[in-house]
């Protein structure tokens, strides 16, 4: 009897039967986890689209279920048996729908439910009482029940805990909160197990660390089994008549092609990156759909009974193409999708590994997608991403330390459950992969802020949310204070519009109030400026006067020369991998007849007039323009971390005298201008670039910006937010998103004033450096170059930085007017740089 007939032999007969009648075998990875699951290891699940990860997850608690057989009536009361967490909603009920089926055909003795937010109240109270064996939930439904007094008792019976797309769980504050769900889990059940699933990860050391409580010496890895093989996806980047665009986000160029590929196949999916872009992108479809083809639209702004319309026509297999978002990104299974469209380019590998996966669920038949770059530097990078799905090559993020906001959550939730000991809940704590480093004062520090809000709130009776006890534990203050935690409870906090409203300075310089609204703009872009930046916005050059509860107030510039245009792109950055790999490939001629001939003559053209950056160096060049001089630098390190250089590195011109007028990032560039000629002054000795890209940038200058900015008030908001210091809902009633910031802004000046080394304003601060700051990657680029920085003086525009300058100048134009207003504005530039 050879291995797999020996492990086949282990599954109960309804089981053999099923799969004899299906005229299916178990794949040898689902009958070793099924083994590893019997020796009562924990493992990691990572295989491909269409190998039957869902079904291997489950086979450990269905084979365990059905030996124990049918509940009997009146027998004690038993807690759940398996706890299947997702991502998504969607994703929880989509597997309920499809486990149900071989669970009904084989007759199995088991009840499955799911638990969401969209679940009525009536059901999730009898769900209490009389629990399912299996129950399908989401991460936020975890703790809310982690946070009951009954938790003990739910969950004495557990046995399984499966994470469903694990890669995406783990990387947030979200996989924070869960990994702090999953050390409680285990002290209600010490014996449980757990499984993770992934088709796409860049470092499994860090999800095997993730599924299994760390010691407090040493490490403990949970057991991997990885599944090799599967078709190889079929990827092509689509031929158009039209010239791929210098610049631009939109992909109107390629739209007729698109709709000619859409009327070949039955289903496709079209993923862009943003919800603007899913927006227009919907729309100019619908303008050419001439054959009438059911086109529909899914992102997360849309109404859930819309999305759930979308869905249902999906699974039926009555759409013929749907634009989305991330919201399908995952592993729900929509019907016969057979093509993937991949509009703009996909920033990262694993990401386009995962869409990807959407067509063509079967794991010996390819994935059909086609990648649609929206620009030139675009074309580079989809080819890029491309190379390294036939390499296999992932780029996941890392997993990160666990933030404070997210400890102080957890904390008052366990306090809501039953009086907690310091100690005990510490090393609990410290069992949590994201936490197992944290410093035992941090954590006391993060205790003292729950009971008080620290020492400047301290004085405040609604701050104290938790009290020591007789028995020295510590406990909710009051009852109000636990259902105040149900209803904030979550990680997920949106980034609100704000209005931008003109108003006037008197003679004085004081703002008046009134005036009118221009529009709303993203919040993350104000959290840029200082007050007196001047920026392009509703045909306008306005100067930021600052932020008034949840208002951007501006006044007219004089100057029509806007210091800082608004920043265009994705909300991904490019990942450090493909940013690597575009450096290579400018590096590499011998990896250019794989690019369309016009972005290989733009490159032979670079070559000649400049030079092309190396895959090591920072290549900076520099000419006049219109009465402007210009540094462009080709870091490739996105868009994130090329803000935060151009924030620094102005504040450093300004200070050598080059007198910067402004910057504009990409995720490819970045480009400075100024009134001083600033390759002159590098070629005289007065500009040092050793001096001006030093490390110490990240030091004081840093500091200075980030006090002059709106970004940290801003990002402490979301980080009280989620710590319960300003709770959003309460029972009724919302507050609205000018009385959270109302509220945000108070307690930040005061605890800036009078405590400014406060336990929350430590998580902002270490918030802004790994999010909108990118202050890590932006460490590796400056040490990466130091003493490999190459300056290249021209007296023109050059090819490549055609793109940039486009930028600059340019606001959001829906439609047509955005790309005419680039054609123009490109006549000039590329006459001069192809010259």
């Amino acid at each position: 009897m050879n291995t797999d007939e020996a492990h086949l032999s282990n599954l109960p007969v309804p089981f053999l039967r099923w799969f004899a009648e299906k005229g299916w075998h178990p794949r040898a990875h689902q009958l070793e986890l099924l083994q590893r699951a019997g020796r009562g290891e924990s493992t990691l699940l990572i295989a491909p689209t269409g190998a039957g990860k869902t079904l291997a997850g489950f086979l450990p608690s269905l084979t365990d279920l059905a030996r124990r057989g049918r509940k009997k009536p009146g027998t004690a009361f038993t807690g759940i048996h398996t706890l299947y967490i997702s991502p998504l909603k969607a994703l929880a009920v989509d597997i309920e729908r499809n486990l149900m089926k071989p669970v009904e055909e084989m007759g199995l003795p088991l009840t499955i439910e799911n638990r969401t937010g969209d679940t009525p109240q009536h059901k999730r109270q009898r769900q209490k009482l009389a629990p399912p064996d299996i129950l399908l939930t989401t991460p936020e439904q975890v703790a809310l029940l982690l946070a009951n007094g009954e938790a003990q008792r739910f969950f004495k019976d557990l046995k399984f805990v499966i994470f469903d797309e694990l890669h995406s769980l783990v990387t947030s504050k979200r996989g924070q909160l869960l990994s702090l769900a999953l050390a409680r889990l285990r002290r209600h059940a010490p014996d449980l197990q757990t499984i993770g699933l992934s088709a796409t990860v860049a470092h499994p050391p860090d999800l095997q660390r993730w599924l299994v409580a760390q010691p407090p010496e040493g490490e403990a890895l949970s057991g991997l089994v990885t599944v090799d093989g599967g078709a190889k996806p079929d990827i092509t980047i689509l031929q158009t008549e039209d010239r791929v665009p210098w610049s631009g986000h939109s992909a109107q160029y390629a739209m007729p092609e698109l709709y000619e590929v859409l009327k070949g196949f039955q289903t496709t999916l079209i993923f862009v990156n943003t919800r603007s872009q899913a927006e227009r992108l919907f729309q100019e479809l619908w303008t050419i759909n001439d054959d009438n083809l059911p086109i529909a639209l899914h992102h997360g702004s849309l109404d859930v009974g819309q999305r759930r319309k979308v869905e249902a026509a999906m699974a039926e297999n009555r759409l013929r193409a749907v634009v989305a978002t991330s919201t399908l990104d995952l592993g729900i299974d929509w019907g016969d999708v057979d093509l993937v469209v991949h509009v703009g380019a996909p920033k990262g590998a694993s990401r386009l590994a995962q869409r990807i996966g959407r067509a063509n669920h079967r794991m010996d038949e390819p994935s059909r997608a086609i990648l649609v770059p929206a620009n030139r530097f675009e074309v580079m990078e989809c080819q890029a991403a491309l190379d390294a799905n036939y390499l296999g090559a992932q780029d996941t993020p890392p997993v990160g330390e666990g933030a404070l906001d997210v400890l102080a959550q957890h904390v008052l939730g366990m306090a809501c459950a039953e009086p907690f000991g310091a100690d005990e809940l510490f090393a609990e704590v410290t069992s949590a992969s994201p936490y197992y480093a944290l410093p035992r004062i941090t954590f006391d520090r993060i205790v003292d802020f729950v009971a008080t809000g620290g020492y400047a709130l301290r004085t405040y009776e609604r701050y104290a949310r938790i009290r020591l006890n007789n028995e020295g534990r510590w406990r909710v203050s009051n009852p109000q204070v636990a259902q105040q935690y149900r209803l904030n409870l979550g990680t997920i906090v949106e980034m609100p519009m704000l209005n931008v409203r003109l108003v006037k300075r008197n003679h004085l310089g004081s703002i008046g109030r009134g005036g009118m609204t221009l529009g709303k703009v993203e919040e993350y872009f104000l959290e840029q400026l200082s007050q007196g930046d001047t920026f392009l916005f509703s045909g306008k050059v306005l100067r930021f006067e600052g932020i008034r509860e949840n208002e951007c107030l501006v006044s007219n510039a004089f100057s029509q020369d806007p210091k800082i245009p608004a920043y265009a792109g994705g909300k991904f950055p490019l990942s450090t991998y493909l940013a690597d790999q575009v450096r290579a490939m400018l590096d590499d001629p011998t990896r250019w007849p794989t690019l369309p001939e016009q972005v290989r003559d733009w490159l032979s053209i670079q070559k000649e007039k400049s030079v092309l950056p190396k895959r090591g160096e920072l290549l900076i060049e520099t000419f006049p323009r219109s009465q402007r001089f210009y540094l462009v630098a080709y870091p490739f390190e996105g868009r994130l971390a090329h803000q935060t250089l151009g924030m620094l590195l102005t504040r450093r011109l300004e200070r050598m005298g080059a007198k910067p007028a402004g910057f504009v990032a990409t995720d490819y560039s970045l480009a400075i201008w100024g009134l001083e000629d600033m390759g002159a002054m590098i070629a005289s000795g007065r500009l040092g670039l050793p001096e001006l890209f030093d490390e110490d940038m990240l030091g004081d200058d840093l500091e200075a910006w980030l006090n002059e900015s709106w970004m940290l008030k801003r990002t402490f908001r979301t980080c009280a937010v989620i710590a319960g210091l300003i709770e959003k809902r309460h029972p009724g009633k919302e507050k609205s998103g000018r009385q959270v910031t109302v509220s945000a802004d108070l307690i930040y000046d005061v605890l800036r004033s009078h405590e400014p080394d406060h336990i929350l304003l430590q998580a902002t601060r270490e918030d802004a450096a790994t999010g909108l700051l990118d202050i890590g990657r932006l460490g590796d680029m400056l040490s990466r170059i130091k003493g490999h920085i190459t300056h290249k003086r021209l007296d023109h525009i050059s090819p490549l930085a055609v793109p940039i300058l486009l930028e600059i100048g340019k606001e959001t134009v829906m439609g047509e007017a955005q790309d005419a207003v680039l054609a123009e504005a490109a006549e000039d530039l590329i006459a001069e740089a192809m010259a």
